[in-house]
């Protein structure tokens, strides 16, 4: 390890100082904030992984495709989202094999109080990076429930019928958990009971006898930890293979 990149992590690490894992202190952490994460989908190899710098400080480093961030910082800072001061914000993506090659600059909006997830994708054989931001307005689940929704990430895909059951239920009977989320889509949160549940999408509108030889997603994340902890809420996020097209992929970001 260069001695760039000793200081590079060493920074990481003083950002997430005396956080919990709930919020990390942010650079702009001083005054009105709202929150802040940010996902790297970014479908070009020659520019993965990439460093995040937030406002001109550290905010990731090493994300490969898939890789978020502050949730990936080094401990203690494995927060789910970081607080930054409301206004008009810059998020800069380097190469992490060469920092000094600027990747994407996204700017966006942050308002009080509210958290947002910041995706960065595109980049096919070269392309342009454009970004994508969504508000999470995290709900609270019940008692014994965890809150669950689904952002459609996936041009490739296009609209999709999403179905969060448990393992191995009969798609053919089963209703979407959210129907015809075309792309760039967000659906509401629902609750369902805590426990592991396997997530499959097909093609908006396919016929419930067809479901079962449609998937175009299936998607079971590891039973341990519980993927769907109670009292907890959980983005599923559907996206692009790592090089972009197909096969379509799904992934889970921890809101609460």
């Amino acid at each position: 390890m260069t001695i760039k990149s000793i200081s590079f992590l060493a920074a990481l690490v003083l950002l997430g100082t005396a956080c919990g894992t709930k919020e990390a202190p942010g650079p702009l952490d001083v005054g009105q904030t709202g929150r802040i994460r940010f996902v790297n989908l970014i479908t070009d190899p020659a520019r993965n992984p990439l460093n995040a710098i937030l406002e001109n400080v550290p905010f990731g480093v090493n994300l490969g495709y898939g890789g978020t961030t502050p949730s990936s910082l080094p401990s203690p800072a494995t927060a789910f989202y970081s607080a930054i001061l409301v206004g008009d914000r810059t998020l800069i993506l380097q190469k992490t094999a060469d920092p000094t090659t600027t990747v994407a600059t996204l700017t966006f909006t942050i308002a009080q109080g509210l958290d947002y997830t910041v995706y960065a994708q595109g980049g096919i054989g070269g392309g342009a990076i454009t970004g994508f931001s969504t508000t999470d307005p995290t709900a609270a689940p019940g008692a014994g429930q965890v809150a669950v929704r689904i952002v459609n990430m996936s041009p490739t895909g296009g609209a999709l019928d999403f179905f969060v059951t448990v393992p191995n239920a009969d798609l053919s009977t089963a209703t979407p958990t959210a129907a015809n989320l075309a792309y760039h889509g967000e659906s509401q949160y629902v609750n369902l009971a805590a426990g592991t549940y396997q997530i499959r999408a097909v093609p908006a509108g396919t016929a419930p006898a067809l479901r079962s030889t449609s998937v175009v997603i299936n998607f079971t994340p590891p039973a341990t930890p519980a993927p769907f902890p109670a009292g907890s809420a959980r983005t599923i996020v559907a996206a692009d293979a790592a090089t972009g097209g197909s096969p379509l992929r799904a992934f889970l970001l921890p809101d609460k």
